[in-house]
């Protein structure tokens, strides 16, 4: 394939989009860690005197080569995320390996992942979403443009990645027969192409309402065709970074905020779900994830926003 990689390791990659279902974006950061890797383990092995012995893998098995390959990262001074993201890489290539029979032993396993910090994403308040989403019924905005077809599409995207708390790659993802107008559900196709029935309220319902007469005119206006319910103004499928970049621009223009982005407003979905008393099972199965882990997350959020409130507002805090 020209890339460089071992035959195991394509073969690996094979079977994370075939049987895994993996995404191309997470496919391609696996392929580019995997690329770096072995760039630096074949450079290393042929400065040594012994490059390979008869009968060993075409691929590094020594634990040592991935801690120098770790201890590289470092010296980089790569983020502790980065670091474990790209060791967790090596770890499910070589338990893969191992299931395979080329390997007899993980050799990432014996490689100590960085201590990462327990750090909790900023949410906004339920007043503070309200107030920024709300904010787009009021035409015409301020240095934005005033085509009444984008602005009813972005309030869509608003609606929907704080009213169902979608990932933005389920969001772009959406097509027409994956929202049902008349049930007031959503199909979202999340990590690993998983689905789940999600449902939507009464704003995002009005924002779809008024959004798909304008989806029908400017695919008219374009000459093009297309199943996605998310459109650019050629008539063509919404991107992941295009939503990134809507989003920020609103967050500039309404709330002079430049860390906002789509994630923001499905971590302000969850929180603010619990707040309200929602249960975890629940919000872990609207969010999709697989583990319950995962979700707990959000009850530190929610104890966090708790404890501020409590510093504030009580007379002996």
């Amino acid at each position: 394939m020209g890339s460089g990689l071992p035959s195991a390791v394509e073969q690996f990659l094979e079977y994370l989009r075939t049987e895994r279902n993996y995404s191309p974006h997470t496919l391609r950061n696996y392929r580019s860690d995997l690329e770096v890797f072995f760039h630096l383990a074949n450079s290393t092995r042929a400065s040594r005197e012994n490059t390979r012995l008869a009968g060993e893998p075409a691929f590094p098995v020594d634990y040592r080569t991935i801690r120098e390959y770790m201890g590289k990262l470092y010296a980089e001074q790569r983020k502790p995320t980065t670091i474990a993201r790209k060791l967790a890489t090596l770890r499910s290539f070589y338990r893969y390996a191992c299931r395979e029979g080329w390997i007899k032993e993980n050799p990432a396993k014996l490689v100590s992942s960085p201590r990462l910090p327990q750090t909790l994403p900023d949410v906004m308040t339920t007043e503070e979403t309200n107030r920024f989403i709300d904010a787009l019924q009021q035409t015409p905005i301020p240095g934005q443009t005033d085509n009444k077809a984008l602005l009813a599409r972005d309030r869509v995207i608003l609606e929907l990645l704080y009213g169902c708390g979608l990932r933005v790659s389920e969001l772009v993802g959406l097509s027409l027969n994956q929202v049902d107008l008349s049930d007031d559900m959503l199909l979202a196709r999340g990590k690993g192409k998983k689905e789940r029935t999600v449902p939507f309220g009464s704003k995002a319902k009005g924002a779809l309402q008024d959004y798909l007469p304008w989806r029908e005119k400017l695919l008219q206006h374009n000459r093009t065709e297309t199943n996605a319910l998310l459109v650019n103004a050629r008539g063509q499928q919404l991107t992941t970074r295009s939503v990134a970049r809507i989003l920020k621009r609103y967050a500039a223009l309404l709330c002079g905020d430049l860390t906002l982005h789509p994630h923001s407003l499905r971590h302000a979905f969850a929180t603010h779900l619990l707040s309200e008393g929602a249960d975890l099972r629940v919000i872990q199965e609207l969010l999709g994830h697989s583990s319950l882990s995962s979700t707990q997350k959000y009850t530190r959020i929610s104890m966090r926003h708790l404890m501020e409130v409590y510093d504030k507002t009580h007379p002996r805090a």
